[in-house]
């Protein structure tokens, strides 16, 4: 059966002083802890009274006692009235110093070059946050999913986030394995990828996403073929480590490899500039400590990615 809630406006008026007068058994003492004045007190206690429709207490010139309902209000009021309190007391500990579930929406290529380095040692500075990194390349709605901030490359968030630049731009790069390149010709020029196969990436509305080049100062994109199809970068370079095809995958996950000669590096000429990894988030006053730690944490850790730098409105 459907209930129906009716909010009553200022339903804890007087509670406090209640309370502070069934504890001392007396409206000065109360006055005096509250720091109100007696008459206060007991205008605040009639109030309160003519609300709930009976008398709280009994008073005579020299005591003040509970009548039954100011037992029954008091055994009930004064354990969810502590537990107010307390709640108020957690939010605002929260709110004034780094401590609290931190939860990060992040691309999986991310976890290991820009937060692994980092992790330990923040989790050491900051024993009070519990860091929670989920890694995925949906994109989610950070509000509604209980997420603090997300992580993505700065050309993919939205003009109305507050961006906050973690790394500096970096190229994109055509990789393929000397395993696969041995029997083909390396492509010189864009067009040749139509005699490659090329690994590729479905973005998170569904579109399967060309790769892009630059020539002079003209942006090309090049519709790809090929035998994957994968929904992050990681899945695309370890498919082109083994051969698979060739990759275009952002130049600081695959930098390892094509140091070890386990990639090479193809069409440098035409790469692309990515404008770098991003944290972002709505509201800058939705910016706790325990957020404001992780920005300034990752910042220290790496090198030029703690140049104050932003997309959109700065932190």
């Amino acid at each position: 059966m459907k209930q129906n809630f009716t909010v009553r406006h200022g339903a804890l008026d007087g509670v406090e002083a209640f309370l502070s007068v069934a504890k001392h058994r007396n409206f000065r003492k109360a006055a005096a802890e509250l720091g109100v004045t007696p008459s206060a007190i007991s205008q605040a206690v009639r109030t309160l009274e003519a609300r709930i429709g009976a008398a709280l207490f009994t008073r005579t010139t020299r005591s003040v006692g509970l009548t039954e309902a100011g037992e029954r209000f008091f055994s009930r009021a004064r354990p969810a009235f502590e537990e107010l309190i307390a709640a108020s007391e957690t939010a605002r500990d929260i709110g004034q110093r780094p401590a609290g579930l931190l939860r990060l929406s992040v691309p999986p290529a991310v976890v290991p070059t820009l937060l692994e380095p980092m992790i330990a040692s923040f989790c050491q500075v900051y024993p009070e946050i519990e860091l929670e990194i989920v890694a995925s390349g949906e994109f989610v709605d950070l509000a509604a999913e209980g997420f603090d901030a997300g992580i993505r490359m700065g050309d993919l968030i939205a003009a109305d986030m507050v961006a906050v630049r973690l790394t500096p731009s970096f190229p994109m790069v055509v990789v393929g394995s000397p395993d696969y390149l041995r029997h083909r010709t390396a492509p010189e020029r864009i067009e040749d990828l139509r005699n490659h196969a090329c690994l590729r990436l479905r973005r998170s509305n569904g579109s399967v996403a060309p790769w892009r080049f630059a020539k002079g100062n003209k942006a090309i994109e090049a519709i790809v073929a090929g035998p994957l199809i994968a929904h992050d970068y990681p899945t695309l370079l370890g498919a082109a480590i083994q051969g698979a095809g060739l990759a275009q995958v952002p130049s600081p996950i695959a930098s390892s490899a094509i140091a070890e000669g386990r990639l090479e590096m193809l069409l440098s000429a035409f790469a692309v500039t990515s404008p770098g990894v991003f944290l972002y988030y709505p509201e800058r006053h939705q910016v706790l400590p325990k957020l404001r730690a992780f920005i300034d944490h990752i910042r220290s850790q790496g090198g030029d990615a703690s140049r104050k730098q932003s997309r959109g409105r700065q932190a």
